[in-house]
């Protein structure tokens, strides 16, 4: 199937129904992981025009390793707790930052990002299996309503945990 070219709505809520319309048409029906993970970024990356980095962290042991994403050369590990990804993961808690300069510990993979959010992704359990991660250019560029927004829909992705 080939990317056809979609504008994404304004208002959120539309928004992230779109997002979520696109994510199962590119990963339904698919079991493995690389495969979901991979065009749930470029997905993802398409939506959001001012994030320079969209991508998977992926729980291994005590540590995240970097799995597919869309933007520059990444940390390839991070470690549980450390940065805003192992943050999410340690507090099993979603992260909002605004200003990425400002959080202590921050994990610098370009240095123009200047915002970040961080999703866990979890199983059925509730145990973290990974995080979505995205980063833009633009101070504040993600919101409490990205956060919402974001949580819901990769849920879809729980076909790969």
């Amino acid at each position: 199937m080939s990317y056809i070219e979609i504008t994404y709505p304004r208002e959120k809520k539309a928004f992230y129904a779109l997002l979520g319309e696109q994510l199962a048409l590119y990963t339904d029906g698919e079991t493995d992981r690389t495969a979901v993970l991979s065009n749930a970024s470029s997905v993802i990356a398409q939506a959001f025009p001012e994030a320079n980095w969209v991508g998977f962290y992926l729980v291994s042991g005590e540590e995240l390793v970097v799995g597919p994403f869309q933007g520059k050369p990444a940390v390839s590990r991070i470690a549980y707790g450390k940065g805003v990804c192992g943050t999410a993961w340690k507090e099993d808690k979603s992260q909002v930052v605004e200003e990425v300069s400002s959080f202590p510990g921050h994990i610098a993979c370009d240095c123009s990002s200047r915002s970040e959010i961080v999703i866990p992704l979890k199983k059925a359990d509730g145990s973290i299996w990974g995080v979505l991660d995205m980063d833009s250019v633009e101070y504040a560029y993600f919101t409490e309503e990205d956060r919402v927004g974001l949580e819901e829909v990769v849920k879809l992705l729980e076909c790969v945990s």
